[in-house]
């Protein structure tokens, strides 16, 4: 055990032969940092305080910085709100009580009682009547440095954390100690409210689907695979909710939607993780044309949720979410990047070409896969604007209406943002024959080696047999909108716990 630590046990130790609990039950909070310090500012403005005091309370928060001074001292306290200053006189919280404050520590938590004022440096603070102490902190938080701008009147926080998978590994102290990254997640928030409010708004229903599912599929991924012991068979993690949203639509729900973790056996990168939540919503008698403007309806609300405007930036670019948004055709956008028109190449053709580029995954890969893999490397960095590419080729859509007029596409939208896919939609396939015929051409590009490719799914079958209307259904990646909207490099900056390599297997120098 470090000194630091065994320091921190013999206070703990102090504390309790003094008679002083070190972890409360609870404590009765009436105030909080910001908002009342901002109240007592309108107060003194107009010349409502009484001796110059604002009115009583309780704060509650840790404790992130602390300056003796003989028989008084100072503390800052943090909560959620924000940071205001406190002061303690011996004389006024008495003797023991200003004795335990040489055994509090940064990052404790305590609450106070007391009023405002404002000090002779223009500060405003709580004048301490009393204090209890919350909780002790056992171990010391990475708080780093604080410097203030005199002249500008600005704080700086420079936090103790070296190491950035430290920070997304012990989040819990990632969070006490950078505001920054708390109000990442509180725009997440928002981001969900206002997604569900817009659809709640237009009389869409939330509802739940298997997490747990006996066949997965409504997305081309691998799944993760479990075993439940009293039924004795194999359930996946669900890859897309979309196969289990239609079968609602078929039984008469004709707007639905579900915000939901899903999970693919990939890769992890700065735009994936192997858990991340979508929002999927399907509309029946409507198709991808009205998806889209959607879509374009639902971004520009939660960009006004988010930052009050249409105009974010991301990454030192300013994206526009004002509608509408551009449209580029999939085989348009990729015969120009490629000089020549890939539905004429061969298959060996675009694997050759897609290889040259570094494309990997391939094994199996027919047509359309070759095709995605040609478009992610030539085209989507382009697409820094939020635009739909549509009509995408129809082996690559397998769950997607064909073209009307133009069979070997299908009614299919991706929307791209900051060269990113944040959303997917389909015209969707509602003849269950011709469905069957989609799900078996996947099951021949599987058996080719494609372990990507959907299994056949004839209780969906059945389901669409039953008759499924007209339906347009869309997939948005909350986790990339939050990154958009935030201007957060990575998903894991936007995912509060990320899925992380084993903690033994990288040396960490943080925390």
């Amino acid at each position: 055990m470090s000194r630091v630590l065994q320091d921190r046990r013999k206070k703990l130790e102090a504390l309790r032969d003094r008679g002083v609990e070190p972890f409360a039950y609870s404590y009765p909070v009436t105030r909080c940092a910001a908002p009342s310090t901002k109240r007592f500012e309108e107060q003194e403005a107009a010349g409502a305080l009484t001796e110059g005091r604002g009115e009583a309370g309780r704060w509650a928060g840790r404790i992130v910085g602390f300056r003796s001074h003989g028989k008084s001292a100072f503390a800052d306290l943090e909560d959620h709100t924000g940071r205001v200053q406190l002061y303690f006189r011996r004389n006024v919280v008495g003797a023991d009580a200003f004795a335990v404050l040489d055994l509090l520590d940064l990052g404790d938590w305590i609450g106070v009682e007391g009023s405002l004022f404002r000090t002779r440096m223009g500060q405003v603070t709580v004048h301490a009547e009393s204090f209890r102490l919350l909780a002790k902190s056992m171990r010391p938080l990475p708080l780093g440095k604080v410097e203030v701008d005199e002249v500008a009147g600005e704080r700086r926080t420079y936090s103790g954390f070296a190491d950035q998978e430290t920070r997304y590994r012990r989040r819990y102290a990632d969070l006490a100690v950078n505001a920054e990254v708390r109000e990442v997640f509180r725009a997440r928030s928002r981001i969900v409210t206002a997604a569900r409010r817009f659809l709640d708004d237009r009389e869409f229903v939330e509802v739940e689907t298997p997490v747990l599912q006996p066949l997965y599929g409504g997305a081309s991924a691998r799944p993760f695979t479990t075993r439940h012991l009293t039924l004795d068979r194999t359930l996946y993690l669900r890859i897309a909710d979309e196969l289990y949203l239609k079968r609602l639509i078929v039984g008469g729900m004709n707007r639905v939607y579900e915000i939901s973790k899903d999970f693919r056996n990939e890769g992890v990168d700065r735009f994936h993780n192997p858990e991340f939540t979508m929002l999927e919503f399907y509309q029946a008698f409507a198709d991808y044309e009205e998806m889209m403007d959607a879509v374009e309806k639902l971004l520009a609300t939660l960009a006004d949720a988010v930052q009050g405007g249409r105009r974010v930036v991301y990454q030192g670019t300013e994206i526009d979410f004002e509608p509408p948004f551009a449209r580029v055709p999939f085989v348009g956008a990729l015969g120009e990047a490629l000089g020549r028109d890939p539905m004429q190449a061969t298959v060996e053709e675009l694997r050759t070409r897609a290889e040259e580029l570094g494309a990997d995954g391939l094994e199996g890969a027919g047509r359309g896969k070759l095709m995605d893999a040609l478009f992610g490397a030539l085209v989507q960095s382009r697409l820094v604007q939020p635009t739909f590419v549509t009509d995408h080729p129809r082996e690559l859509s397998p769950l997607a209406k064909a073209k009307r007029g133009a069979p070997h596409l299908s009614e299919r939208f991706e929307l791209f943002v900051a060269g990113q896919e944040i959303a997917n939609a389909f015209s969707e396939m509602n003849d269950p024959v011709a469905q069957r015929a989609r799900f078996e051409d996947q099951a021949a590009l599987r058996a080719a080696g494609d372990d990507e490719a959907q299994p056949i799914d004839e209780d969906y079958i059945r389901a669409l047999e039953y008759g499924l209307p007209p339906t347009g259904g869309v997939g948005v990646g909350i986790d990339r909108v939050t990154m958009v909207l935030t201007d957060q490099p990575s998903i894991r900056d936007v995912i509060l716990f990320p899925t992380l390599r084993d903690e033994d297997s990288k040396p960490e120098r943080a925390g």
